[in-house]
């Protein structure tokens, strides 16, 4: 396993019955070590989620997902870990519309994009699903994007009083008559 993109978890939504199922997805260490080298962190520790499978109706599918993490992050300011614990709830829903050979070609004409609507199911042509994947996106949205050690704090160096108090008040020295 060379990167996080190897780190999947393979469904097959065709064998999912009325009753739903819960399914758990755990990294080994291994995994763990690909996830952490892929999202630049010093380590992911913990990557435990559970994901709640239902059929809504017979092509659509809600999945609720319950994702834990322990990760070290190094410190923006002093490059020390910093650990740091993710937990996020979220959900998809998946509709399965067939295979793109089966379906009727549309037209670029009858496409149009609203970006002020809500974006609704995901659609899929194939009932082997991956649960890996929305895990991996919203693990990286939930990392801490400047991580920081407590008690540190970014002190930016300043010149010395006598020093040049603009660029252009350096540029204005080197002018002729001044």
């Amino acid at each position: 396993m060379t990167d996080a993109a190897s780190f999947t978890h393979s469904y097959n939504l065709a064998r999912l019955g009325n009753a739903g199922d819960e399914v758990q997805v755990c990294a080994d260490p291994a995994q763990r070590a690909a996830i952490s080298k892929w999202a630049d962190l010093l380590a992911v520790e913990k990557w435990d989620a559970r994901v709640q499978i239902k059929k809504l109706v017979p092509n659509h599918y809600g999945l609720d997902f319950h994702l834990v993490a322990d990760v070290i992050q190094s410190c923006v300011v002093s490059l020390e870990p910093v650990p740091g614990h993710i937990e996020r709830s979220f959900s998809r829903e998946l509709v399965f519309v067939g295979a793109p050979r089966h379906r009727p070609a549309q037209a670029e004409s009858e496409t149009v994009i609203d970006a002020s609507e809500e974006e609704g199911p995901e659609e899929i042509s194939s009932l082997q699903v991956d649960l890996a994947a929305p895990l991996l996106e919203e693990f990286t949205l939930a990392l801490d994007p400047y991580p920081r050690r407590p008690g540190v704090e970014f002190t930016p160096q300043t010149e010395p009083s006598g020093g040049l108090e603009s660029p252009f008040a350096a540029l204005k020295a080197l002018k002729p008559g001044s």
